[in-house]
């Protein structure tokens, strides 16, 4: 309570103006669920609106919602009154009344009904209790919030009311199971005895030549990974001496936390269902690779209600559809089976793609070492080049020079294309490998195309084959597939550059992959050409697209295996979008994490621009110019030049006045607060009001036929938050919107990008940012999130939220941007009650971009944020690597929650890991 004084006469309001409230924090603030009538003093006032199973009541909009509040004076004197809503947001939307609001519309029923925001001078006598109703009546999906005042004699007590705002779509989503954390399965172990189950056919007869080691992990390694200890090959930092026991060592750490993460996916009391000659299981979380199994995993299973001494029956993987596996064990087991047994089910992890990683850091001890450290061992090169004829007529200054460059280079270090966002670096790599492919022929020009997934892979065959002016023979070209794909995730008219046998593809014989001029595959894929004894030296050059999305170790993997002094590689890419995705902490902050591209960008030939080493596409084909501008001052120092053509559809696009307010400005952002929740054991965060906002922009901007659903992507970073979207959008019959992460989006662009930032706590923004979660303290994320759109950007979240963090004293790295004071307290350093804001500045300049441009719609904008003058810290730079440890205080040790040895937050890449706290 507060002291009001005495210091009005006869005609003067105690309460006073209006006040303003930006946004109370619901799950944050102290003084939102902090009533406690046993804690009252001798006026005792009801809180309204009581929160439902934590969170605010809910409202259908258009309808009023009302709930009483007492007010009883339990002294022995009379007190004096005064109520008044101090502050709404929206504003005016409570009211107070001395009668129940009328529950209908009905004109008789509101005569007579009055309300008001003051109620003046009353007198409450000993003992007597007065009821006062509060109501509102929503007319916006969001949070409404108020606060009321009542000054009772000399003290002012304060209430906070919320309500949700809801309409048919989000009611329908709201979680019908409250959340309750999941317990850690205890460890299985499947290195007793077990019954072994019938294995996926291979192709017949296949030796392979190099077959791969086991890597089995040193017990001695393992234990001290596990005691959370960071071995001394490590923390003694990469060196030329080092290399493979460096990254070797990081793998080994990476495996152990893959281990137990597939552990968290073991089921109990679950059936299988007989199918033909398979049995199903269906495994939750599946379609979203959670976990990640393919066919030929093997998988462990008991019977529920068996002993611990029983032994396990091993099945292994035949298919993999949707959110179910086919499995097949040995007869014994199939003939015994129920469709009503139930099993608890253990998946082991595979370690194939892992081993092949070991084996490619093993071989880099042959690799020229200009390939791995050029500073120290290569002196500056000079490429000597010819004019070039394009192939194709659109390829610009840049694109030439870079095609120019590596028909002119002679092996060395790669030579590397640095293309940011819709530059055209595919482009100009199909250029390159056209021309080689045309202009040396006779064997002179053997070619390795390596992208990070299949259908980044495919899209580089079906750009290869485009090219009119030039044609690739079909004996010449050449799709590489690991067995474990599907075979109908692949094209029909792609087919006949591949190879499979019973509609499993393989992989030719080493004299038939000699022959081919061009072959395509992954760069994990690439591994099978070493197993089939393809040689060092076999390819004229080697193309790694994407190479910012892979670990050195996936690079190593064609680098190491295939490259001689006169190889030349070529890697494209953009450091400044998404890195490769660790699934260990201590892995990715000392160096998994780091691709093999932004490791040679720390060498000034490369961070200098040597056009001899690198060059830099600068010209922007994809976004309107208004779009491209924050990433380009953001993240290219204003370099990028936005080329794209301006009679495509962004004029019809503005004519949608009823939802752009800045009629020819494409950068939107929706402020809306709504709820973060969670259900059952998912762990996964959804914003219900959030996905109803995007429904509803989604039929605006469809409602002229400018749009076809293929036309708009949905960005958002949380797994429950896609669900609930695809599920809402197919019950609309909009199924072809495509709905992901940003991960699942790079790479891609739609016309349209919708990004649902789902936020709207600080408590949970804290955990995000220390976890690199989420958009938030990610630039990288931030950057491909908002490089996706052609032609409109729309944002929806909370703004008071998106782009500051409360309380960052787990990040001690980062430095103070503003200080945030309440109802005017000046908090001093070192005060239990100061609360430290830190502003990410991306998303506080994307919102205030928006709002200078009159491009804002929706709850209330926030004061406007202190703004950094300095950058945040590279990621890599908040890491000790002199080997000095954090401070063991307690707030920032080696054991402290939330930060890793390596003293800086711990990135999270799986949502099973997370939890209502520190882990």
């Amino acid at each position: 309570m507060g002291t009001v004084d005495d210091k009005w006469g006869d005609e003067c309001s105690v309460i006073g103006d209006k006040g303003e409230i930006e946004y109370i924090d619901y799950q944050n603030d102290k003084s939102v669920c902090s009533y406690d009538p046993s804690e009252e003093g001798p006026i005792v006032i009801s809180a309204p609106f009581p929160f439902v199973e934590g969170k605010p009541r809910s409202v259908f909009v258009g309808e009023t919602a009302i709930d009483s509040i007492t007010i009883t004076n339990t002294t022995s004197e009379a007190v004096d009154l005064w109520t008044k809503i101090y502050a709404s947001t929206p504003e005016d939307s409570f009211k107070l009344s001395l009668m129940k609001p009328p529950s209908t519309n009905d004109v008789k029923c509101q005569a007579g009904f009055i309300d008001f925001s003051v109620m003046e001078d009353r007198m409450l006598q000993p003992g007597e209790a007065l009821t006062i109703w509060l109501s509102c009546k929503p007319m916006e999906l969001g949070l409404y919030t108020t606060v009321v005042h009542f000054d009772a004699g000399n003290d002012r007590i304060e209430r906070v009311a919320f309500l949700l705002a809801d309409d048919n779509i989000s009611q329908s989503l709201a979680s019908k199971n409250p959340y309750s954390r999941s317990q850690r399965k205890k460890k299985n172990s499947t290195d007793t005895f077990v019954s072994a189950g019938s294995r996926p056919a291979r192709a017949p007869g296949r030796v392979y030549k190099n077959r791969l080691p086991r890597y089995d992990i040193p017990q001695d390694i393992r234990a001290l990974i596990e005691r959370k200890q960071i071995p001394d090959v490590i923390t003694g930092g990469l060196t030329i001496n080092n290399y493979a026991s460096y990254f070797k060592t990081l793998l080994i750490m990476e495996e152990i936390q893959l281990e137990e993460d597939m552990g968290r996916h073991d089921m109990e009391h679950v059936t299988m269902r007989r199918r033909g000659v398979y049995l199903s299981l269906v495994v939750p979380g599946l379609a979203e690779r959670r976990p990640s199994l393919l066919q030929g995993d093997d998988i462990f299973v008991k019977l529920a209600d068996a002993d611990d001494t029983a032994t396990p029956f091993q099945g292994y993987i035949y298919r993999v559809e949707a959110d179910e596996v086919y499995l097949k064990f040995n007869n014994e087991f199939h003939l015994c089976h129920n469709d009503g047994h139930l099993y608890n089910v253990h998946f082991k992890y595979n370690r194939v793609n892992m081993r092949r990683l070991y084996q490619a850091v093993d071989a880099s001890k042959d690799l020229e070492m200009e390939m791995l450290f050029p500073s120290e061992t290569f002196a500056s090169r000079l490429i000597e080049t010819s004019t070039l004829v394009p192939i194709s007529c659109s390829l610009n200054e840049e694109q030439i020079c870079s095609v120019e460059m590596i028909l002119g280079c002679k092996g060395g270090p790669p030579y590397m294309i640095y293309g940011p966002p819709g530059t055209g670096k595919t482009m100009t790599i199909i250029e390159a490998i056209l021309q080689l492919y045309q202009n040396r022929k006779h064997g002179r020009a053997r070619i390795l195309v390596c992208a990070p997934s299949n259908s980044a892979a495919d899209h580089l065959l079906e750009k290869l084959l485009s090219e009119e002016a030039v044609h690739i023979q079909e004996k010449e070209i050449f799709r590489l597939n690991a067995t474990s794909r599907p075979f109908e995730d692949i094209k029909p008219d792609l087919i006949r550059f591949c190879l499979f046998d019973e509609l499993i593809f393989t992989c030719p014989p080493l004299g038939a992959l000699t022959r081919y001029r061009i072959i395509i595959s992954t760069y994990t894929s690439a591994s099978l050409l070493n197993a089939e004894g393809v040689q060092r030296g076999q390819f004229s050059h080697i193309f790694l697209d994407e190479a910012g999305q892979a670990s050195e170790p996936e690079s190593m993997i064609s680098i190491s295996n295939f490259c001689n002094r006169d190889t030349v590689v070529v890697l494209a890419g953009d450091p400044m979008q998404l890195g490769p995705v660790i699934f260990s902490r201590d892995a990715e902050s000392y160096g998994l994490g780091k691709s093999y591209m932004e490791r040679l960008f720390e060498y000034e030939s490369y961070s200098s621009g040597d056009e001899n080493h690198v060059t830099k596409l600068v010209r922007n084909y994809r976004c309107h110019p208004e779009i491209l501008h924050l990433p380009s001052s953001l993240f290219y120092e204003g370099e990028l030049i936005a080329c794209k053509e301006s009679n495509d559809d962004s004029t019809s696009l503005m004519t949608l006045t009823n939802l752009l307010p800045g009629k020819n400005f494409p950068v939107l952002f929706f402020g809306i607060q709504g709820c973060d929740e969670r259900e059952g054991n998912n762990p996964s965060w959804f914003n219900r009001i959030e996905v109803s906002k995007v429904v509803e922009i989604i039929k605006k901007l469809t409602t002229r036929g400018n749009l076809s659903d293929s036309d708009i992507g949905i960005i958002t970073p949380y797994r429950q938050q896609v669900l609930k979207l695809k599920k809402t959008l197919e019950n609309i019959d909009m199924p072809d919107i495509k709905v992901g992460s940003v991960e699942q989006f790079q790479g891609q662009e739609r016309k349209v990008i919708i990004v649902s930032t789902v936020r709207s706590t600080i408590k949970h923004n804290d955990f995000d940012r220390v976890h690199c979660l989420g958009f938030l303290s990610n630039p990288r994320r931030f950057n491909v999130a908002i490089t996706r759109a052609i032609s409109l950007l729309i944002v929806t979240g909370n703004p008071h939220i998106i782009n500051k963090v409360k309380d960052a004293s787990s990040l001690p790295t980062m430095g103070m941007l503003a200080v945030f004071c309440m109802d005017d307290k000046k908090f001093l350093s070192g005060s239990p009650e100061l609360e430290r804001i830190f502003v990410d500045e991306h998303w506080n300049k994307l919102l205030w971009y928006c709002v200078d441009h009159d491009s804002y719609q929706g709850c209330a904008l926030p004061e406007k944020s202190l703004e950094r003058t300095d950058n945040y810290p590279a990621y890599e730079d908040r890491i000790n690597y002199d080997g000095e440890q954090p401070s063991s205080s307690g707030e920032v040790g080696w054991d402290h929650p939330g930060l890793s040895r390596a003293g800086i937050p711990e990135p999270v890449t799986d949502e099973a890991e997370w939890s209502d706290g520190w882990r």
